[in-house]
């Protein structure tokens, strides 16, 4: 039974939710996953906790142990360390998603990431003692939180694919094709850290003889 929920929702994507504007939402969002039995959805209703961040606050700073996890409601966050003293955005966070610092939280251990919104955001969090409790005691949120992990990995994945492209060209052009939206809402100096390319090169492709290419690509 779980395979053939998996595999729904593999074909449909039915998990990304575009905004999660209050707590029923959210539950909803969770039932397209995996069904939710009413016990888990009167823990989670007590458990979930709301919260607004202003643009530029942060969520998680580099040296502390990420204690939440969080799912975006409404704005994008921004995951970044220093490399050398240079920030180095790893990746982007937007409705719909999960947000944690995955080593840091299920290790329990001091976190090398920073975490900061790039938008007015609301979250929905969960404490991680709370998150153990209800793996241990809800078998079906054990299935919702793989394939929100899954999902997260993915996204890393892509990332680290779009990385071992040769061209900058490509990896703008990769980012254009999966993730359009993170172009028009990314500030350029964070989406050229992600591409690991520098801002000057960035705007080159966007205004040059390499941005003409991309859009006859994109026809």
């Amino acid at each position: 039974m779980y395979n053939d929920y998996a595999s729904k929702l593999r074909s449909s994507n039915q998990y990304r939710k575009p905004f999660l504007n209050c707590m029923d939402e959210l539950l909803r969002y969770f039932n397209t996953i995996y069904p939710l039995s009413a016990e888990l959805s009167t823990y989670m209703t007590t458990m979930l906790k709301y919260r607004e961040f202003r643009k530029k606050d942060f969520l998680l700073k580099q040296g502390r142990v990420s204690n939440h996890i969080y799912f975006i409601g409404k704005g994008l966050l921004r995951c970044y360390y220093l490399k050398n003293s240079t920030e180095v955005c790893s990746w982007f966070m937007k409705e719909g998603d999960l947000c944690v610092s995955v080593e840091s939280f299920f290790k329990q251990t001091s976190s090398y990431e920073n975490i900061q919104a790039i938008e007015d955001c609301i979250v929905y969090f969960m404490d991680y003692k709370d998150v153990q409790f209800m793996y241990r005691n809800f078998p079906e949120s054990n299935f919702i939180g793989r394939v929100l992990t899954e999902l997260y990995y993915t996204l890393s994945e892509q990332r680290l694919y779009s990385l071992r492209m040769q061209k900058a060209a490509d990896r703008y052009f990769f980012i254009m094709q999966n993730h359009q939206e993170l172009i028009q809402r990314v500030p350029s100096k964070y989406l050229a850290s992600y591409l690991g390319i520098s801002e000057e090169t960035l705007s080159r492709i966007r205004g040059g003889k390499m941005n003409k290419l991309i859009n006859v690509k994109l026809q």
